[in-house]
């Protein structure tokens, strides 16, 4: 079996947030982009669990190969974790990410599945915690013609049979489907595993495969954006506190009608 993961380099979120909250994250004179050379950047949370999903495929006895692919630039240090992770190879394909909607970026994905022979599974995180959006998985099921599974918690195969756990709000819902799939991996999954130090020392002679988007055979209407970033700021963040007194009683009905008043209750 061949599982594909697709993964993606965020800027660190919880460094984000800290920025933002203390006024320090501003955008660069072009009004998209944020002036982030402070900010480290690693991989996507939920692509990392993408990955771990993979891994417990393993663990459980399926023969399979795994390749983790991402597009960017500079995204050595990026592969070199997957590899560190457990990824059998690593690709990267050379492109200003920035510049890609989430179209252009599922077509991408998907030329390189198709165009390195295919494959069995392809494994995504829910979303990406920089755009929050989490279409591009669907978009790669409908290039590859797959099907999707969304918000996988438990994932698990058996020849051809693919079984998958869902997070909903319900509850668990567990479906069944023939391979080739796509799926997407929730939080719910679990911590991934954290790399040896061995497998730090192998990952760091393990080259990755280098790929140009001219390569992958895509006209220029797939590569054309349909969604064009105009403006990106930081809203203003502002916080009221307001503290009750009196007994516990008299602070309950105070609060209670407080929230009635703010049709919160």
């Amino acid at each position: 079996m061949r599982i594909v993961v697709c993964v993606k380099e965020v800027l660190d979120p919880d460094a984000v947030n800290n920025y933002a909250l203390a006024g320090n994250l501003t955008m660069g004179a072009d009004g998209k982009t944020p002036q982030v050379s402070a900010i480290p950047t690693l991989i996507n949370g939920y692509d990392e669990q993408a990955i771990e999903a993979a891994l417990r495929l393993r663990d459980a006895g399926v023969d399979c190969t795994i390749t983790a692919v991402s597009i960017g630039q500079d995204l050595k240090a990026l592969l070199k974790q997957c590899a560190a992770l457990g990824a059998d190879e690593i690709v990267g394909i050379d492109a200003d990410l920035a510049a890609l909607d989430s179209q252009v970026t599922a077509n991408i994905l998907a030329a390189y599945i198709q165009s390195s022979g295919g494959a069995d599974l392809v494994l995504c995180g829910r979303q990406a915690s920089d755009d929050d959006q989490g279409v591009v998985p669907a978009l790669i099921g409908e290039y590859l013609s797959m099907p999707v599974v969304p918000l996988a918690r438990a994932v698990e195969a058996s020849g051809s049979t693919l079984t998958v756990t869902r997070a909903t709000p319900d509850g668990d819902e567990v479906v069944q489907g023939q391979l080739p799939a796509v799926v997407t991996v929730s939080n719910e999954l679990g911590d991934p595993r954290f790399p040896t130090a061995k497998a730090k020392m192998a990952a760091r002679k393990k080259k990755p495969t280098s790929i140009a988007v001219a390569d992958l055979g895509l006209s220029p209407e797939q590569l054309a954006p349909r969604v064009i970033l105009e403006k990106q700021y930081v809203p203003q963040v502002q916080g009221n506190c307001e503290f009750l007194e009196g007994s516990p009683a008299e602070i309950a009905r105070t609060l209670v009608e407080k929230l009635r008043a703010d049709s919160l209750i």
